[in-house]
């Protein structure tokens, strides 16, 4: 993983902690996704909530479009949860997002346990 990445993942797992340890668990997706959102664009970065990821079959034919919750600096897509525990499927989501959209490197964060959960994923 190159530096750049390195320091943009762990300045996300501050910034995630930081939220979290204010809001806590139990509230809605959303409000974490505005909340980190926020505070990222504060410290200067380059932030597009719910961006489109179209998914095209080996035609070109559009099947679906899906919708990463944070893209950061057009390389790094953020998908959050805020359910009890992160799934397998979660991870799955993440994955596909990367191969959908060519980019390398994701962040899965799951707001709705008491303990927050950051899992890296790459491709």
């Amino acid at each position: 993983m190159n530096t750049e990445i390195q320091q943009l993942t762990d300045l996300i797992r501050e910034t995630s902690f930081a939220l979290h340890c204010y809001l806590k668990s139990g509230l809605l997706e959303k409000v974490y996704e505005n909340g980190l959102a926020h505070r990222l664009r504060k410290l200067g970065l380059h932030i597009k909530q719910q961006h489109p990821i179209p998914v095209h079959d080996e035609n070109g034919t559009l099947l679906e479009e899906y919708y990463a919750d944070i893209l950061i600096n057009d390389n790094l897509i953020v998908e959050l949860k805020a359910v009890k525990t992160l799934a397998d499927e979660h991870t799955a989501q993440v994955l596909a997002y990367l191969r959908a959209t060519h980019l390398k490197h994701g962040i899965l964060i799951n707001f709705g346990n008491p303990k927050l959960q950051i899992k890296k994923l790459a491709l």
